[in-house]
């Protein structure tokens, strides 16, 4: 699966369905929708979101921060909270967990893609930051089946944080064109993610 992976937890199914529905017209893959702490816990352990959408306020003992702090520890990988929440005890529950971006209800379509495109872009400059630039050499050494020059491209955008969009207008090539490739390059690396195949390629720089 080429696109975007997310997985959205939020305990009100009206919002929930509103947020599959922004994602999905524009070709975001939505992996599960989680209405409770333990499917969000189960979720994240079945698949492997590239980011994950989460209500603060699930109705529980425990709440969205909570599976924050798993989400840090176990997966390290971006989370945007989305919640009705604006207080200054929230705020400061929220801050040390660092999300990615953190969005008050009611939202529009625009606030949401617009998160999800700084969070993905942000977390991938952490990795940019924190390890020496990528080649098409290091890659290569470490699978049996190498990629080709044009997959490479599309792994450093990745690893860029860009969207399939931006791929696409950057390499003068089809949004097919782009999932192809993407698709490729996840079946010679042996991931399904973004998120995953960042981390792989952190452990070989």
């Amino acid at each position: 699966m080429s696109a975007i992976r997310v997985l959205v937890v939020e305990d009100n199914p009206l919002i929930a369905a509103d947020i599959e529905q922004c994602l999905t017209n524009i070709n975001f893959h939505i992996v599960a929708t989680a209405f409770t702490v333990n499917e969000a816990i189960s979720e994240l352990a079945a698949h492997t979101p590239d980011i994950v959408l989460l209500d603060i306020n699930l109705g529980e003992e425990r709440d969205g921060i909570d599976i924050a702090k798993i989400i840090a520890e176990k997966y390290q990988i971006p989370f945007i909270y989305i919640t009705s929440y604006s207080d200054n005890a929230t705020i400061e529950r929220a801050k040390p967990t660092k999300p990615a971006g953190y969005i008050i209800k009611p939202f529009d379509e625009r606030d949401l893609l617009a998160a999800i495109e700084i969070g993905l872009y942000n977390f991938s400059q952490r990795a940019i930051m924190s390890k020496s630039n990528i080649t098409i050499e290091i890659v290569n050494k470490h699978i049996s089946d190498p990629l080709t020059f044009r997959e490479f491209e599309v792994l450093r955008a990745i690893y860029e944080g860009k969207t399939n969009q931006q791929m696409a207008k950057e390499l003068f090539i089809s949004i097919n064109t782009v999932k192809t490739h993407i698709a490729n390059l996840y079946q010679k690396l042996n991931v399904t993610s973004r998120t995953a195949a960042i981390a792989l390629i952190r452990t070989w720089l």
